[in-house]
């Protein structure tokens, strides 16, 4: 009986559909021949048996990859790389196979790119090792990990499980496919483009290699892609391991440990996957919340989407406000902020009650608008033709008795602080 190889389950139609709509879900820039997303089930209806074919007999060649540089918090750019929209879907072809394979060969203490887990998990198992007592934490910086992988390193252990001739050259391709950099073609010998959908498996098999290490040595950690800590009881246990896992990396992996950002720390200075973490004096265990750098960045992208200078109608406004709140408050739901989210909830309030103002323009605007809202015509003629500054309209009991908490709910306003309330009842 025939047996299907692992080629033959990649280019299974049921998976190259599954494939396609999953790119097609995900949107995205286009790679460097421009094509878009939505030009996508054109191309692929009338390329793709020559597509397969190729892939087949190995005379595919994958374009390269365009290379854009993202800011990242702590200084510097992270290079992500944008395959084209057809490459994609082979990728996520590929991946869809593979994953199944690889992942019951994966560590429990790995979190990142995986199917059923998440950051949150991640987050919940490090405050149950801290609140074990592992207070003393190693946090290991790779530094440029995407960039600096050894490609014949990474086959190596790929070929252990892919007993597959055809996908291990199909993959080599991928790695050693080039990036596209200010329009000039530039080879890539050693890296994973970050951004493609095979970087984040191929990057937890390479690293599964520190996990398998890691538990040999019986240690405590919790890795999400290249974000590693580990956890010690003692100070002089956590130099040790720094030491020793460092030697590990830079050796047995090839791969770079950056020694500025590396650290020995307590949970209380730690910033993981955006968290912080702090003892509860009253709950006598450790706690995480959002990161002070986490709450600067949600309160600036409420401030862009609130600004009074864009000219954008008040539905629209809320409707990408809305979505900002919720993916923010869902990823750190775990957190303690109520607090945190009170004030950033009355502080958007405020600004989109300025925005109204605004809106209103004219002063016999306004004096309609207020009275409608159940001002006495009195009072709304006589703050509807105000000189007083937004600032000063939008926090007195002018606009908080009109523009009430309520009327701005129904409005379809999402409170950050309502939604984390609404997530905890």
């Amino acid at each position: 009986m025939y047996q299907r190889s692992i080629l033959d389950k990649i280019l299974d139609s049921d998976n190259l559909n599954r494939a396609y709509e999953h790119v097609k879900t995900k949107g995205g820039a286009s790679g460097v021949d421009g094509m878009e997303v939505s030009e996508l089930f054109t191309y692929l209806s009338e390329n793709s048996v020559e597509i397969i074919k190729q892939i087949r007999t190995r005379t595919y060649k994958p374009e390269p990859v365009l290379r854009v540089e993202i800011p990242k918090d702590k200084g510097g750019v992270r290079q992500l790389g944008i395959p084209t929209v057809t490459d994609r879907v082979i990728q996520q072809s590929i991946a869809q196979v593979l994953t199944p394979m690889f992942d019951r060969q994966f560590s429990e203490y790995s979190y990142g790119f995986r199917p059923r887990r998440n950051a949150e998990m991640a987050i919940t198992k490090a405050l149950e090792i801290f609140n074990d007592g592992y207070t003393w934490i190693v946090d290991i910086d790779l530094e440029r990990f995407f960039d600096t992988v050894h490609h014949d390193r990474l086959m190596n252990i790929v070929s252990r499980i892919v007993d597959d001739g055809d996908v291990i050259s199909l993959i080599r391709k991928y790695l050693v496919s080039g990036v596209v950099v200010d329009g000039k073609h530039e080879k890539t010998t050693v890296g994973t483009p970050q951004g493609g959908n095979l970087s984040p498996l191929l990057s937890n098999i390479m690293l599964n290699e520190l996990d398998k290490e890691l538990e040999q040595r019986g240690l405590n950690f919790v890795r999400y892609a290249d974000d590693c800590i580990i956890m010690a009881k003692s100070e002089m246990s956590a130099r040790r391991i720094m030491r020793n896992v460092t030697r590990f990396i830079e050796e047995k992996l090839g791969l770079i440990v950056n020694a500025e950002k590396s650290q020995i720390t307590k949970p209380s200075k730690l910033k993981f996957l955006g968290f912080g973490f702090y003892y509860s004096s009253t709950k006598k265990c450790y706690r995480a919340k959002p990161h002070a750098t986490s709450v600067a960045k949600f309160k600036y992208k409420l401030k862009e989407l609130s600004k009074r200078s864009w000219g954008i109608s008040m539905e629209m406004r809320i409707e990408r406000i809305n979505q900002v709140v919720r993916g923010w408050v869902n990823y750190f739901k775990i957190g303690d902020m109520k607090g945190i989210l009170k004030a950033i909830s009355e502080h958007l309030r405020y600004r989109l009650r300025m925005c109204i103002w605004k809106q209103w323009k004219r002063g016999k605007t306004r004096v309609k608008a207020l009275r409608k809202l159940g001002m006495t015509p009195y009072n709304a003629h006589r703050n509807g033709h105000s000189s007083k500054s937004y600032a000063r309209i939008a926090s007195s009991w002018v606009m908080t008795t009109t523009v009430t908490n309520a009327r701005l709910k129904q409005k379809g306003l999402v409170s950050p602080l309502d939604h984390y309330l609404s997530i905890h009842i």
